[in-house]
């Protein structure tokens, strides 16, 4: 199954939506043309083009992400727990992708922040 343009732009579109929907997320453009989440200046994912994303993940969480196909840890940003999921060799689950957004921002957010998301 080979992502189109529009289905890599709905996707970048559906996890814009997600992350800037947590307290304080930005979006910025870095290296050129790679959009990343933030919150304040802490990068917590970024989507690629759409076909992928990249997050931190939960520790206790790495090795069953790893062991799913989908997921390989991050290039460069593998020992700090990240990994990047590929979001074109199946269909995508929205609510596993919520998650791993909030997860990641849970990890990098500022205590007071992160404990907002359990509030809501």
């Amino acid at each position: 199954m080979t992502a189109t343009a529009k289905a890599l732009a709905r996707n970048l579109e559906r996890i814009r939506q997600l992350a800037m929907a947590l307290p304080e997320a930005t979006e910025e453009v870095t290296w050129g043309t790679d959009i990343n989440f933030r919150v304040r200046k802490k990068i917590f994912a970024f989507p690629g083009q759409g076909g992928s994303l990249t997050v931190k993940a939960d520790r206790e969480e790495l090795p069953a992400l790893l062991g799913d196909a989908r997921f390989r840890p991050a290039p460069y940003l593998a020992r700090g727990g990240w990994v990047l999921m590929d979001l074109t060799t199946a269909p995508v689950d929205w609510a596993e992708i919520d998650e791993l957004i909030r997860t990641s921002y849970s990890l990098i957010a500022p205590k007071k922040l992160s404990a907002q998301l359990s509030v809501a």
